[in-house]
């Protein structure tokens, strides 16, 4: 499995285990194969639900030897509700003690987004704080005490449009090393990709089969459904490959993070198997060609009236 080098000299496997929407009673087991086959990437976050069980499965890989804790890779993420620079500590510390770790080696700020404490997800714009209120600044103060602490390796956002990386970068004292968004043929994402390389922050593509089984509160009527694209299919059936494959390998190609989600051995193996194809020039420039600019999860979740929140200022 290929490492790409973080800007302070870690390293992140290329390839790793999604576990957004893998149901409790699953992920434990999921986990455990996934270390077992080769991968040594696990991608976590509390709002998932099952951190928990997917510390059970890290506990079980360790004590069965199928991993050393210091040969995989963990990422969690902190929630939107723990955005004042004194919550993020306790949130890490929450996060470790049910994944059963010492540390993280990569911390996110999950979303752009900030609640009020005593909210796990709003009913209505009462529920918010604005970026006025709580600036991702001072949250990202907040993950760099986490990282003096020891607590975690590497810190990073998720979902962060250029605008908001640059207002980071410009005021911290720790750069960020990671910004993890969706990222899939039919949403490239190739101004951002370009800004992240060109500023030595590594990219990790979320939903990259386009995320079909997410909750029916994230879907739009109508939209595409990626895995059914007919010249993802085509390129498939020219590698004898699945669609899926297809897709992992793209994101691979173009040097970023993956890591596509799935509880079903099968899958999680064939995942796997997809760093071992081999796309050509045509295939690479026939994906291009799918943009849509489209995202699957487009945050109007968090959008309510009387709110400061709308999709355009959440990703400008």
């Amino acid at each position: 499995m290929k490492n790409l080098t973080l800007n302070n000299g870690n390293t992140i496997p290329q390839f790793g285990l999604g576990t957004w929407k893998s149901e409790p009673g699953e992920v434990k087991n999921a986990v455990k194969y996934a270390l077992s086959i080769g991968y040594q990437h696990i991608d976590c976050a509390p709002i998932y639900g099952n951190e928990k069980e997917v510390g059970e499965g890290l506990k079980e890989s360790f004590a069965e030897k199928i991993v050393n804790r210091e040969d995989i890779f963990i990422t969690s993420k902190l929630w939107n509700n723990r955005h004042y620079k004194q919550d993020v500590v306790p949130a890490l510390k929450q996060t470790l003690q049910d994944l059963q770790l010492d540390y993280l080696d990569l911390y996110l700020i999950h979303w752009p987004v900030a609640f009020k404490s005593d909210v796990n997800f709003p009913e209505d714009g009462s529920g918010l704080l604005s970026l006025s209120e709580v600036p991702l600044i001072e949250t990202w103060q907040g993950m760099e005490e986490a990282a003096r602490e020891g607590l975690v390796k590497n810190i990073g956002v998720s979902n962060f449009s250029i605008k908001k990386l640059e207002n980071i970068r410009l005021n911290c004292n720790l750069q960020p090393s990671m910004n993890q968004v969706e990222c899939h043929p039919y949403l490239q994402q190739d101004e951002l990709l370009a800004y992240c390389q060109n500023n030595d922050i590594a990219f990790t593509a979320y939903s990259p089969l386009g995320s079909k089984d997410r909750p029916k509160f994230v879907k739009n009527d109508n939209e595409p459904i990626l895995l059914e694209n007919e010249v993802i299919k085509k390129i498939a059936q020219k590698h004898q490959a699945t669609t899926a494959q297809i897709l992992i390998k793209w994101a691979i190609e173009r040097e970023t993070i993956v890591i596509p989600k799935s509880v079903s051995p099968e899958r999680i193996k064939q995942n796997y198997e997809a760093q071992n194809i081999s796309l050509d020039t045509e295939d690479m420039e026939q994906i291009q060609a799918l943009n849509l600019n489209y995202r699957y999860v487009d945050a109007s979740f968090f959008v309510f009236p009387n709110s400061s929140y709308t999709v355009e200022n959440i990703w400008e």
